[in-house]
């Protein structure tokens, strides 16, 4: 009977040390890591497939793409916080809820990992849009009001918040249409359906140089170097500048250990000399803030936008 009871006793502690290791939480990353983005055909997807086939050999598990256009955001922000869904995405994962309804808060709902690149912005248009300048297209915008428009994607992104900076500092009447993203606003602009647009200069320099698009300026306040021939628009409209600066996210509550550890690997590889090279051909330049950097600009950025709509008139949200 002793023994019987010592058996049992065994047992017991033997199931109880099975039960313990199978509730233990696993290393991270112990599966497939999701990074969320804008549509194809923007620096947003281009960068998170770049930078996500990087990270995984030091991570150690396959790390995948998924295009979820505007929604992107969403989708992160209401995933759990176990940092197997990523968010990779430029000031739209920060201003979106300033455009349209949304339950979704940035600082309240999604954790900062780094800044990883910054795109300059250029001013293009249609090649039979009479204008080589951007003197010349505010002339014609003024001369016809409301009769140019201009592509964009997401509320809230750049292309987007660049038109809207530009209609209100350059005090022109252009119209917007919208787009599902980068790609399909150049497919508009270069098919002669819009008459221009604000994209980053990575997504479109080719369709510069091929001629199927035409560059009238670059939205920094300086010359950039990945630009190469494009005068600043602040010379003819003083003081604008816009640029995109492409960051990483995490859902809120993720635990700092992965944050920390995802922003680790993540700066590492941006820096590497071979990215680095890749990233200013694709016309990007490579950052790598810490968590914080990121936290700050954020909030510096909303406020200068909520002023800039408060200043501009901008009426409501859309649904």
């Amino acid at each position: 009977m002793a023994v019987l009871r010592a058996v049992c006793a065994s047992m017991s502690l033997a199931l109880a040390g099975s039960a313990a290791l199978a509730q233990a939480p696993q290393p991270y990353p112990a599966k497939v890591i999701r990074i969320v983005t804008a549509a194809p055909g923007s620096n947003n997807d281009w960068g998170a497939r770049l930078v996500g086939e990087a990270i995984s050999p030091a991570l150690g598990q396959r790390v995948i793409v998924e295009n979820r256009g505007g929604l992107a955001v969403d989708v992160v922000a209401k995933s759990a916080p176990d940092g197997y869904t990523l968010l990779f995405y430029g000031p739209a994962a920060w201003t979106q809820h300033l455009f349209r309804e949304t339950s979704v808060d940035p600082i309240r709902d999604l954790a900062p990992i780094t800044m990883a690149m910054v795109s300059p912005i250029v001013l293009v248009v249609h090649p039979s849009l009479p204008v080589k300048s951007v003197k010349e297209l505010i002339a014609l915008a003024r001369s016809r009001p409301g009769d140019l428009n201009y592509a964009s994607g997401t509320l809230g992104a750049t292309p987007f918040l660049a038109g809207e900076l530009f209609k209100y500092m350059a005090n022109v009447n252009i119209v917007r249409i919208a787009y599902k993203g980068t790609g399909p606003s150049m497919i508009g602009v270069m098919s002669g359906e819009a008459h221009l647009m604000f994209p980053g200069a990575g997504s479109v320099w080719s369709h510069i140089e091929g001629g199927r698009l035409r560059a009238l300026g670059v939205a920094s306040a300086k010359p950039s170097p990945l630009t190469p021939g494009l005068q600043p628009i602040a010379l003819t409209v003083p003081g604008y500048e816009a640029t995109s600066i492409i960051a990483f996210f995490a859902p809120a509550k993720t635990p700092q250990a992965i944050v920390d550890r995802l922003h680790q690997e993540i700066v590492k590889v941006i820096h590497r000399p071979d990215m680095k090279e890749m990233l200013l051909r694709g016309g990007v330049e490579p950052l790598g803030s810490t968590p914080k950097e990121l936290g700050d600009y954020v909030e510096l950025d909303l406020n200068r936008i909520t002023k800039m709509l408060a200043a501009t008139g901008y009426k409501g949200k859309q649904p």
